[in-house]
């Protein structure tokens, strides 16, 4: 079918003489291909243009920043969040691990965390051998 049609429009590209585009061109009927418009700005042409944005103050206040959590406000007005004491927060906050992730030979086989590991290592291994593959 897509062979048909191919060469339907071969035939009808190939059959076209001067003079029928010049005729087309008479009738308006030709069609000119033009670039895509460019984007309109707004507020580039009189409009209202809205606040421009800035970075946030850095405070370099020692007890400041032992005390309060800084930059976790969301909003424009108010004040940073008080840090509380250590035995407000729950246990496992502080058995987090926030260093670089464990390898897989640091990992007891016993544990979910291991074969999570484990899978996401052959996953890779697949994606990196079949990126060479032809078909």
């Amino acid at each position: 079918m897509a062979a048909r049609r191919l060469y339907m429009a071969t035939r009808t590209w190939g059959a076209w003489d001067p003079r029928d585009l010049s005729d087309r061109v008479a009738t308006g009927r030709f069609l000119v291909r033009a670039y895509a418009k460019k984007p309109v700005v707004k507020g580039a042409k009189g409009g209202v243009v809205g606040e421009a944005l800035k970075d946030p103050d850095v405070c370099t206040d020692p007890v400041r920043l032992t005390t309060h959590a800084m930059g976790v406000n969301i909003y424009k007005e108010g004040q940073d969040v008080v840090l509380k004491p250590d035995a407000e927060y729950p246990d496992w906050l502080f058995q987090m691990n926030v260093g670089p992730p464990k390898k897989l030979e640091e990992l007891d086989p016993d544990t979910r965390e291991y074969w999570r590991l484990l899978r996401k290592h052959n996953i890779w291994r697949e994606n990196r051998l079949n990126k060479n593959r032809k078909f």
